[in-house]
């Protein structure tokens, strides 16, 4: 019993940390301007992170060390040092738009402007990673973010045209007006979304939080194979609806409120309660994700003592590295720079640092001195092959794109 629980919060935590900030500007955006033909970005990241987050689970649970920790051991200092780097970088980035995100979230249902939000934000989340046990982290954020799964109440209590959605999601086309390389640049944001790299590093660190061993590889599976796909029609959802009622508009997203506002037209006041709860829920719980990511990477890196269960007096420089990140994150919050132009360059560059992320992960899972006898089969090294080369496309792609392109405009 106590084991099913387990998987059946673990699912529950895949699907509220699937969706972010970066999901939901995203895939409104797409949905506002393409329809649904830029669904295959969602799904084709859904595979990739499938293949990925199991390969990262696995290695931390049969060997008991989170990847990072492996990475410097395994590939070097330099090859390690160079994925710190961008791991960091694009952590940053993404725990400035999540802050954002979460007093956006706060200011949509106070009227309040999000800028007074965003110290308290702050605080909160260095609070809750101090003060809350990991499996409350995880859990009580990851079911609160099954609210919003009122955007497929929304689109269902819309009553769409059913065939012409599967048409645009089958039959993708580039929109009159639309250029090709503006519609590659929304490809690669919505692909990138769906895999940030702090994932795998915090989905990699909890399993050893956890303590998981050999045989708690059915949990690893479960969360991953269960949670993830049902992450991931949440996240279609929300691209759904953005096409059924923004783009006949010709509405193009330039705050968060726009991304609620199908939910508010088909269910009314509840429904967009709802959806902001499911708004606060994601952000604040990719905050709390992306914040103890930064402290892993870098402590795991340095050998620093480190854990969330660890205390600050037991591991002071982990704890420090987190509560620097959040200040200067919430400092760069501040400034006039636009929330949710920064949530769309932490994206496209979390595009980029992809293969710093992969490459290690592909191959710590096929050395069986860390292994056993649980290295990938063929299978998974053959469509872990094909998901690196799109990685590597995109992450190519991503920078020229978004100057050609201007982030997209």
């Amino acid at each position: 019993m106590k084991k099913l629980l387990e998987v059946f919060l673990g699912v529950l935590t895949a699907i509220g940390g699937f969706v972010d900030i970066g999901e939901l500007v995203a895939n409104t955006e797409a949905g506002a301007r393409y329809g649904l033909a830029l669904i295959w970005p969602v799904l084709l990241g859904l595979v990739v992170v499938l293949l990925y987050a199991e390969m990262a689970g696995r290695i931390a649970t049969l060997s008991e060390r989170p990847v990072f920790d492996l990475v410097r051991e395994r590939l070097g200092e330099r090859a390690a040092l160079i994925n710190l780097i961008g791991s960091v970088a694009v952590n940053f980035l993404t725990m400035t738009a999540e802050i954002a995100g979460v007093a956006l979230s706060i200011q949509l249902a106070t009227d309040v402007s999000y800028f007074l939000w965003i110290p308290l934000v702050a605080f909160g989340v260095w609070m809750i990673i101090w003060k809350v046990k990991f499996s409350i982290l995880e859990n009580v954020f990851g079911i609160l973010g099954l609210t919003l799964f009122a955007f497929a109440v929304a689109v269902w209590q819309m009553h769409p045209d059913w065939h012409s959605l599967f048409s645009q999601a089958t039959h993708p086309t580039v929109p009159h007006g639309e250029g090709h390389p503006t519609y590659l640049y929304w490809a690669i944001a919505v692909f990138g979304g769906t895999i940030m790299p702090y994932e795998l590093f915090f989905f990699s660190s909890g399993a050893v939080e956890e303590r998981w061993t050999r045989k708690d590889l059915f949990i690893n599976r479960a969360n991953v194979y269960l949670g993830f796909p049902l992450g991931a029609a949440a996240a279609i959802s929300i691209m759904t609806a953005a096409a059924l009622v923004l783009k006949p508009a010709n509405i193009q997203v330039n705050h968060l409120d726009q991304a609620a506002l199908p939910v508010g037209l088909a269910l009314g006041k509840v429904g967009l309660a709802v959806v902001l709860v499911g708004f606060f829920a994601a952000t604040f719980g990719a905050s709390l994700e992306t914040a103890l990511s930064n402290g892993y990477v870098i402590s795991q890196f340095f050998g620093w003592s480190w854990g969330k269960l660890v205390s600050p007096r037991e591991a002071p420089l982990f704890h420090a590295v987190m509560l620097v990140t959040i200040i200067l994150a919430a400092g760069l919050g501040l400034s006039t720079i636009d929330p949710i132009k920064i949530t769309e360059y932490s994206i496209v560059f979390s595009a980029v640092a992809l293969p710093l992320t992969y490459v290690p992960v592909l191959i710590i899972a096929n050395d069986p001195n860390y292994m056993g006898d649980k290295t990938n089969s063929r299978m998974t090294n053959a469509l872990g092959m094909i998901s690196l080369v799109v990685v590597v496309v995109a992450a190519t792609a991503a920078i020229p794109l978004m100057i050609a392109t201007k982030a997209g405009a």
